[in-house]
């Protein structure tokens, strides 16, 4: 299996859908069974990500990521990303991203540690990475 990135993670999980792939898919497709996650210091297992992101399903209507650094070193992988995001009421917010990653065997992320920067959007959207 060739390793996923955020860009083909983000797509399939919120931003371009596949309707025909349901959320479990998607996180199966990309994310190991013990994946973990720390974004902004706070840590989440696959089951908080995966409430995390049917959450962000609810609030996002649209987005796409531009990844302006990427680095891929064995298993280790780390990015820096915007992610821009439309809302269903119509608001857009533009967060930058410093990932760094680890890959499992197989390709699909086992672990995140991020930390987040809102660029621009209300003072509400600098929470969308831990909503839930």
């Amino acid at each position: 299996m060739t390793a996923t990135d955020i860009t083909r993670a983000l797509n399939d999980l919120l931003l371009a859908p596949d309707p025909d792939l349901p959320l479990d898919e998607a996180v199966d497709r990309h994310f190991t069974p013990d994946y973990r996650q720390r974004t902004n210091g706070v840590w989440s297992d696959r089951a908080a990500f995966v409430q995390h992101m049917t959450r962000l399903r609810s609030l996002v209507r649209s987005g796409h990521v531009e990844v302006h650094d990427e680095l891929r070193d064995g298993a280790r992988y780390a990015d820096r990303h915007t992610v821009t995001v439309t809302r269903r009421d119509g608001r857009t917010s533009r967060t930058e991203v410093y990932l760094f990653a680890r890959f499992a065997a197989d390709g699909r992320f086992e672990l995140v540690e991020e930390t987040t920067l809102l660029v621009s959007g209300d003072e509400d959207d600098r929470n969308l990475g831990l909503v839930r």
